[in-house]
C-alpha cells in the first residue's frame, strides 16, 4: 500500500532504470529511465509501483548554501523566484542534458569513474536548474490504462534502442494507432517516442564512455546511432563537451569541467 513520504531537503533523484509513479502537490508523474524526481523540503509525495518493474535511482541532496551558487545559472532578473519555482517542478522527463550527467554520476557512485561524485553532483544540479528553468512539465493526466501503455512501451524502447525503431513499430507494441500512441506517450512521459529513443541511446552511450574503453565510433554504432557525426553533434549538445572529452572527464581529468565546477563552488 503506497504511503506518503516527505522530502527532507532540496534533491534531484536521477532514475537509472525501471519505472515508478509519483503523486506530489496534486499532480501525478510517471517516471522512466532518465527521468528526474525533484524534491522540495517539507513537500509530501507518494510513490507508486503499478508496473512492477522495480527502479533504481541516484539521489543528490543540496543545502541552502549550494542553492545560492546555483542561482548564478538562472536566466532573468528575478532569480530567487525562478529557483523557487524550479524546485517545485515535481519531476522532469528524460532530457538529453541530464541523462549524460546522470550516467556519469552513476559511474562515479559505482567506482567505475575517477571523477569526484561531489563534483559531478554539482554539474548535475546546475544542469538541472538550467533545464527546468526553460521546461514546462505537465502531470500525466491520462487514464491509468494509457499511462501503463506509455510506460511499458518506454521500457521496451529502452531495451531495443540499439536497433532502428520507427513510430509504427512502437505504436504496434503499445497496441494503439500511431497518432493516438504519439499523443498518449507525450502526454504521459513529457517527451515524444523519438525523443525518448534518442535520449535512451545517449544514456547508454554516456554509460559506455564512462566505464568502457571501446572507440567512440564503436560506442556510437553499438547504441544505435547510424551516423557517427550525428552522434558527436547530439552528444556535444547534451554534455557541452565531445564524447572524447566526456570520457577524459570520467577518467578523472578535472580540467574538462574545471571552469564549470569552480563557478559553482561556494566562495
Amino acid at each position: 500500500m503506497p504511503f506518503a513520504e516527505r522530502h527532507s531537503s532540496f534533491s534531484v533523484a536521477y532514475v537509472r532504470r525501471g519505472s515508478f509513479g509519483c503523486r506530489s502537490r496534486g499532480r501525478h508523474f510517471e517516471l522512466v529511465a532518465g527521468s528526474v524526481l525533484v524534491g522540495y523540503p517539507g513537500d509530501e509525495f507518494v510513490c507508486t509501483h503499478d508496473h512492477v518493474h522495480g527502479d533504481e535511482c541516484l539521489s543528490f541532496h543540496f543545502n541552502r548554501e549550494m542553492l545560492e551558487s546555483f542561482a548564478a545559472v538562472v536566466p532573468g532578473a528575478d532569480r530567487q523566484a525562478t529557483l523557487e519555482k524550479v524546485w517545485r517542478t515535481g519531476a522532469l522527463p528524460p532530457l538529453s542534458e541530464l541523462v549524460v550527467l546522470g550516467e556519469l554520476a552513476q559511474a562515479a557512485a559505482s567506482g567505475d569513474s575517477d571523477i569526484g561524485l561531489d563534483e559531478v553532483g554539482l554539474l548535475l544540479g546546475a544542469r538541472f536548474i538550467e533545464a527546468a528553468s526553460g521546461h514546462k512539465r505537465e502531470s500525466a493526466s491520462a487514464a491509468p490504462r494509457d499511462r501503463r501503455r506509455a510506460v511499458e512501451t518506454a521500457l521496451w524502447l529502452d531495451e531495443v534502442s540499439h536497433h532502428p525503431v520507427d513510430l509504427e513499430q512502437a505504436a504496434t507494441q503499445a497496441g494503439l494507432s500511431a497518432f493516438h500512441f504519439l499523443r498518449v506517450f507525450a502526454r504521459v512521459l513529457g517527451v515524444t517516442p523519438h525523443q525518448y529513443l534518442v535520449r535512451s541511446r545517449l544514456r547508454h552511450a554516456a554509460r559506455l564512455l564512462a566505464t568502457d574503453d571501446r572507440a567512440v565510433t564503436d560506442v556510437a554504432l553499438d547504441v544505435g546511432f547510424g551516423d557517427v557525426s550525428n552522434f558527436v553533434r547530439t552528444f556535444h549538445r547534451a554534455a557541452t563537451v565531445s564524447p572524447l572529452r566526456f570520457r577524459q572527464a570520467a577518467k578523472g581529468e578535472r580540467h574538462v569541467f574545471q571552469q564549470r565546477i569552480d563557478s559553482l563552488l561556494p566562495r
